[in-house]
């Protein structure tokens, strides 16, 4: 075992602090990641607060991950001593079931293991990315390209796969009209790459306080949700809807921005349940739908992609002591758009 740093929560809802964590010896299949970068995600908060169930404390948050290999183990052929890599929400599943033999590890049948804030498949709880290092199975990292800065790079692990994933699955692309629901950390991401693959897009936000921004990252229009006319201009106009936002939506509402056998996809995971009436899904043949991430086949597709196209989060980046203040910043939508905890600062 190896003791490193790490920032972690003792208990539900405390504040972050400093600490040590044990990390397991680098076996044959896996590699030690010296942490560069990590990532802030609105979902890091949800756990560490016990926002979606009860979690596993002392918790060491954090799935958005960039650094450099420092030690290989002897089975390891993907990478070497050196290399750029990411690894994002999961970092191991059981690889036999149907889900994981067709690249859908996040859909693992036996559950896949969660970067932090879960059992690993021994039963040690897994620590996250708000470290100095990671030891992981090299089946579960990422080449991180180098036309993208590693600190620009970490976000895409979860915002850029999480909005990668389902603006492909339902076709985002030219010809397809796509509405962005937020323009927060996932928010961004999914107007820079849906604008990428060529879709018309639209975003849909509480207020106009980030129309520049929002037209400068890709979007076509711009849209304030609290604005009743905005829900009668574009009745009946878009394919996608990728909402983004962890805030309980009017479901019917937003329905109705939907073109017949449109497609309203939730990647944002609000903590309360939500109410619908059903006529808004039956009337025009719409559909309601959830993202999870992607798998690791398809988190290498959107890193790959996103350097062609030049794409990285837009970021700022903080020392690890700011993390409490960065939560509180993130919860009032005070941050553009992806906070970076710089890992030499733990």
């Amino acid at each position: 075992m190896t003791t490193v740093a790490a920032y972690a929560a003792p208990r539900a809802k405390a504040p972050l602090e400093r600490t040590t964590i044990e990390r397991r010896p680098v076996g044959e299949f896996d590699i030690l990641i010296d942490i560069k970068f990590a990532g802030i995600c609105h979902s890091d908060i949800h756990q560490a607060r016990d926002g979606w169930g009860e979690g596993i404390f002392p918790m060491v948050p954090g799935h958005e991950i960039a650094g450099i290999v420092a030690e290989t183990g002897s089975g390891v052929t993907r990478f070497k001593v050196g290399d750029r890599v990411g690894v994002g929400c999961m970092v191991d599943s059981c690889g036999q079931c149907d889900a994981c033999l067709m690249g859908r590890e996040q859909h693992c049948a036996e559950g896949n293991t969660q970067t932090y804030n879960a059992l690993d498949r021994s039963g040690e709880p897994t620590y996250g990315g708000y470290s100095t290092h990671l030891v992981v199975t090299e089946k579960f990292a990422v080449t991180i390209p180098e036309g993208i800065a590693l600190d620009e790079a970490a976000p895409l692990l979860c915002a850029g796969i999480t909005t990668y994933s389902p603006l492909k699955r339902w076709g985002a692309g030219p010809g397809k009209k796509v509405a962005v629901v937020g323009l927060g950390g996932l928010g961004h991401m999914a107007v820079k790459i849906a604008h990428a693959l060529g879709a018309e897009v639209t975003v849909l936000s509480q207020s106009l306080r980030k129309k520049d921004d929002g037209l400068k990252l890709g979007a076509d229009h711009y849209y304030a949700t609290s604005d009743p006319k905005t829900f009668e201009e574009l009745a009946g106009t878009f394919d996608v809807i990728l909402s983004t936002v962890s805030a309980p939506l009017d479901f019917g509402a937003y329905l109705g921005l939907l073109r017949t056998e449109g497609t309203l996809v939730n990647v944002g995971a609000p903590e309360e349940p939500i109410s619908l009436n059903l006529f808004s899904l039956i009337l025009g043949n719409r559909s309601i739908a959830g993202s999870a991430i992607g798998g690791i086949k398809e988190t290498q597709e959107m890193l790959d992609f996103c350097a062609v196209h030049g794409l990285g989060a837009e970021i700022e980046v903080i020392d690890a002591s700011q993390v409490n203040e960065a939560y509180e910043r993130v919860l009032a939508s005070d941050v553009r758009y992806r906070f970076v905890i710089d890992t030499a600062t733990v």
